[in-house]
This record gives C-alpha cells, sequence and structure tokens, in this order.
C-alpha cells in the first residue's frame, strides 16, 4: 500500500511547478531516461518532502517509491543492490537519512548511481518550501555559460578584492581550481549530489594572503540555520585568520568560541560563488546548506574544507565550516568587476 497523502491536502499549484522543474533537472541536468531504473526513497514528516514526493511520482510513474518510515534498512539496502550503474536514486529527507553505518551518497556513488538529495527540508516551513521549489528551477543556459565564465575568471586571477560597503577584504594569491555545481557532471566522476544547484567555489592557494575587512549580513548558526542580526558584523582578517569581529551578536560569538574550542584559531577558507537567483540577501530559507547558494558571495570559517588539502592545515583538527555571507557591493579579479548590482557580470 502507498505511503503518501492524497493531493488535496497539498498545494496543487506547488507540485506543479515542482514537477516541472524537477523535471527539467531529471532532463537536462541528470540525464535520466526510462531506459535505466529510479528508486525514490521519502518521508512525509513535512509538507515540502511531500510536495517534493508528489511532483516525483508524475515525472517518474515508474519509479519505485519507498516510505523512509515503513521500511526496514535491510529492505531498502537491498532494493538499493538490485540497481544496475546509471540507475537513479532519489533522497527526498526531512531531516537526514541514516541506514546504520552505510554512508548513503558516497556508496550510492562508489556502485556508479545517480543521486539526487534533498536534506534537512523539514527547516524550510510554509512559504520557505515555495522559494525552495523555486530554487530547482533549471535554466541550462545561465548555470553552464555563467558557471564556466566564473570558473575561468578564477583559473585565471591572480588578486581578487571584496568590496563589503567601504571594507575590503583582499586575496593577494593566485586560486585553487574553482570546483563547480551547476549540473554539468560531463567532467566529473559522479553525477548527482545535493539539491539546489548553483554554485562555484574555491579558496586562496595561499590560506595566509587574505587580509582587510569584511562585512557579512547573515552567516550559519550553531544550528546549522540562517541567522540575519540586525547590522552587518565586521571581520578582521589577517593572514587569513579571524583576528577581530565589530558589531558581533552573542549567537556569532558562539559560533566563533565553538570554532576556537575545537581549532585554536578561525581560519577563512572558502570563497564562495552563489548562482541560484531564487534565493537572495531578502529571499531567505532557513536552511544553511540550502541557502548557500544564494546569488552573491559567501565565505567560511573554520579549517575545514575538503575540497583543497593545504600543508598548513591538520586535518586531524578541522572539524568546522560555517558559511558566512558577504553584503557584497562588488568582487573584482585582476581589477576586473565579476559581480556587481547584486548580479555576475561575466560574458
Amino acid at each position: 500500500m502507498p505511503h503518501h497523502l492524497p493531493c488535496a491536502t497539498l498545494s496543487e499549484t506547488a507540485i506543479e511547478i515542482a514537477k516541472n522543474n524537477i523535471h527539467d533537472l531529471l532532463t537536462l541536468a541528470i540525464k535520466h531516461t526510462d531506459a535505466n531504473a529510479a528508486i525514490v526513497v521519502w518521508d512525509e514528516k513535512c509538507d515540502l518532502a511531500i510536495t517534493l514526493t508528489e511532483a516525483y511520482r508524475r515525472c517518474l510513474p515508474k519509479a519505485t517509491f519507498i516510505a523512509f518510515d515503513h521500511m526496514a534498512a535491510d529492505i531498502i539496502l537491498a532494493e538499493f543492490e538490485k540497481l544496475a550503474s546509471g540507475d537513479l536514486v532519489v533522497l527526498i529527507q526531512s531531516t537526514s537519512f541514516r541506514l546504520n553505518a552505510f554512508r548513503i551518497r558516497v556508496e550510492l556513488f562508489k556502485r556508479d548511481l545517480k543521486v539526487i538529495e534533498h536534506p534537512h527540508l523539514s527547516r524550510m516551513p510554509g512559504s520557505e518550501g515555495l522559494l525552495y521549489i523555486d530554487a530547482l528551477a533549471y535554466d541550462q543556459d545561465y548555470f553552464h555559460n555563467v558557471g564556466h565564465a566564473l570558473k575561468s575568471a578564477i583559473d585565471k586571477a591572480q588578486t581578487g578584492v571584496i568590496d563589503s560597503g567601504g571594507e575590503q577584504l583582499i586575496f593577494s594569491a593566485a586560486f585553487e581550481p574553482a570546483k563547480l555545481n551547476i549540473g554539468d557532471y560531463s567532467q566529473l566522476n559522479n553525477i548527482g549530489g545535493q539539491f539546489p544547484l548553483g554554485e562555484v567555489f574555491t579558496e586562496s592557494r595561499d590560506l595566509e594572503a587574505v587580509n582587510g575587512r569584511v562585512r557579512i549580513s547573515i552567516f550559519g548558526d550553531t544550528a546549522y540555520k540562517v541567522n540575519k542580526p540586525k547590522q552587518p558584523i565586521t571581520l578582521v582578517i589577517n593572514k587569513g585568520h579571524v583576528t577581530d569581529v565589530i558589531d558581533s551578536t552573542p549567537e556569532f560569538d558562539r559560533v566563533l568560541a565553538n570554532i576556537r574550542a575545537d581549532e585554536g584559531e578561525v581560519w577563512l577558507r572558502e570563497l564562495g560563488l552563489g548562482m541560484n537567483k531564487a534565493f537572495s540577501q531578502e529571499k531567505i530559507v532557513s536552511d544553511i546548506g540550502t541557502f548557500e547558494r544564494m546569488c552573491g558571495i559567501h565565505l567560511s570559517l573554520g579549517a575545514k574544507h575538503g575540497s583543497y588539502n593545504k600543508a598548513n592545515i591538520r586535518k586531524s583538527r578541522a572539524r568546522h565550516h560555517v558559511d558566512v555571507f558577504v553584503s557584497t557591493e562588488t568582487l573584482t579579479l585582476d581589477n576586473k568587476i565579476i559581480y556587481q548590482d547584486d548580479a555576475w557580470q561575466v560574458d
């Protein structure tokens, strides 16, 4: 017996928008067809999860749907075992699914399966769910053209400057090769990941070559939720470390205290270039892992950044990666403005 609620309990408009956006993701980004099998694992613990599940039912009528809370872990794992290379698994999670010691996405990728993850949906109630659905829209031309142009600019740049309302954060060394999360998997080992899409990210090759000040308007708090203080917080950065904070808040102080307690100091690492126009400084969802796709600039605090290895970062102590969002006037690479007026300025 299927474990899903009748459509009458949901917004038909929201389901249809989600269906159309998911169809484009499946077709254009994931490139899934009926020639391959699909399994959708879902739960019914929040409205957004239920809405997405119904949208996937309409997009994938031949898929196997498994209600996570009504099925034993070994049965779910046995269903995964039936899949062949190139098949698809969709995970619709109000929180985050746990299957014993099974690291779901990692293990599925090892089997050459395509994976779409929608985690922590319960953190985005009510109207936030509609923003999330909007963020699933896949403008392939925008994501591919702008994404690759940003990577090209980053990979060539020798310097960069973030201007956040008069304060400047200066990157005086070149950047690590940028990585893309734009739905173009042609050069990647795995197909899929966490959705929505829309990010290009890098960091300074020399972490100590980052100095200056930067004003942040939003940060991820200790509950992994978006926190927007009444006024921007200014971070003072010396040799890649946060050495002072102006106009802080008690919650941001807790974030920094947690990092210092575990790591001894607060590194600034990631330079993230968000591209998803469904999110902005005003259009906010509470889940920090989703909101980091916001069209604009974000940085990470803490030593943890699994995409790049640094000789002066001890992995055993690198536990924190906290996203902070810049109140950005401009981002300049090699004296060329690439972000201004809340939009990317690349050809």
